[in-house]
């Protein structure tokens, strides 16, 4: 039983070492240059400076919409193997397909609400 795993673990091994000679290679052909401006905190291409940078404190707006972006789009997704065979699945993969959409809908319109969806 365990030996119908040996090519996986033959690959995996292999992998394991490739990883382990790139990192190698690249640590000694690599150019090392650090500088006080190479080496400082850069954000957005803007200088890391004022209140809020002494404070670690940042808007998370973006974040916030690249989230609901991979939520709703990742839960989409689920609608193309279902318009496949929706013809096999019947009336009851029908209802339960929109009681799916109206959750989707519900949490959009919750994100809308609360101002998730708001550039400032």
């Amino acid at each position: 039983m365990l030996l119908s795993y040996l090519p996986v673990l033959i690959i995996v091994g292999f992998v394991t070492f490739l990883v382990l000679v790139v990192f190698f290679i690249n640590s000694f052909l690599s150019p090392k240059n650090p500088y006080k401006d190479k080496l400082s905190p850069w954000e957005c291409g803007m200088e890391p400076i004022g209140s809020d940078a002494d404070t670690g404190r940042f808007k998370v707006h973006f974040f916030i919409i690249a989230i609901l972006f991979i939520v709703f789009d990742a839960e989409t997704l689920y609608l193309f193997p279902w318009a496949v065979v929706l013809k096999h699945l019947g009336m009851a993969a029908f209802v339960e397909m929109f009681i799916f959409i109206a959750i989707l809908l519900v949490g959009f319109v919750y994100a809308w609400a609360k101002g998730a969806l708001e550039w400032v």
